[in-house]
């Protein structure tokens, strides 16, 4: 292959040579990820072809995984990427996301936790800052839509119980899962995880709403609170009219709500033999991974 900073751009090069013409004649499997980008770059600058400019690319920001995660600004900073081209790129990336991610309409019904994972992960897995998401389920288990309850920091998001099933009794749902993910990567519920869930388990028996779920989701694994056998009510706290937060943080004395009881420890009680929890559908044993 031609030297990657030859100037003059790939026209230059052997047609054989060339990223496109390559693609065509091999399959987009048969390319380097620096010529994967060239193509969607399209052009270098002055001193460098596309290929050497996705090479700069990779190399700046760590690789693919790096890559989707800078934003338009970042990828603007690097020599022959302006915002042009660093539209293409991104446009590129959430296309990936949305082919990885698996069809999750309404009517579709929940069966496991892995359906969750699997269709949720691959675009909440670069997120640099929490979501919470509720998915909405008629008696059946079968889904109604989804919705953006909260959307916070790097590492907690704040979260109502009013918030979340005032969209519940508005969708007349039977029952309801959450969602939301870590950015660190670390899917082990925190302390404000944990009260959370409790005093939404404590709000659903009341309204008559059932809580089948609270996945959350990390780098590539997830752990479910009804796998692991956590969908334990706080009764005493789920009047409370502050809000509750969710977080990947571990640290002592962070509980939203002081006197609040969190549940069982991932040590105290796992769900050892068990398919079939109070969740009301099979699930697999234990927490997942990708």
């Amino acid at each position: 292959m031609p030297t990657a900073k030859n100037g003059g751009g790939i026209r230059k090069w052997p047609e054989s040579e060339r990223p496109r013409e390559r693609l065509l004649r091999e399959g987009a499997q048969a390319l380097s990820d620096a010529q994967l980008l060239a193509i969607l770059l399209r052009v270098g600058r002055p001193d460098a072809s596309a290929v050497q400019v996705g090479m700069d690319l990779l190399r700046q920001t760590d690789g693919l995984q790096g890559l989707s995660n800078r934003g338009v600004e970042d990828l603007c900073r690097i020599p022959g990427v302006g915002p042009a081209k660093a539209a293409q790129l991104k446009a590129g990336i959430e296309l990936g996301r949305r082919v990885l991610s698996s069809p999750l309409s309404t009517g579709m019904r929940i069966g496991s936790s892995a359906d969750l994972f699997q269709h949720y992960a691959p675009r909440y897995r670069d997120l640099r800052h929490e979501v919470f998401k509720v998915i909405l389920l008629d008696a059946k288990h079968t889904i109604i839509r989804d919705a953006v309850v909260s959307e916070g920091s790097l590492t907690l998001s704040i979260v109502h119980p009013r918030e979340v099933f005032s969209l519940a009794v508005r969708e007349s749902a039977a029952a309801v899962i959450f969602l939301h993910n870590h950015p660190s990567g670390d899917p082990e519920p925190s302390e404000e995880d944990r009260v959370l869930t409790a005093r939404l388990v404590a709000v659903g028996e009341l309204l008559g709403i059932r809580v089948l779920d609270h996945v959350i989701l990390g780098d590539g694994r997830y752990v479910s609170f009804a796998d692991m056998g956590w969908l334990t009510p706080d009764r005493t706290g789920c009047a409370a009219s502050g809000d509750t937060r969710t977080g990947s943080r571990r640290e002592k004395g962070s509980l939203s709500s002081p006197g609040s009881e969190a549940g069982p420890t991932p040590g105290s009680r796992a769900a050892h033999g068990r398919s079939e929890t109070r969740s009301g559908f099979r699930r697999p044993d234990r927490r997942k991974g990708s």
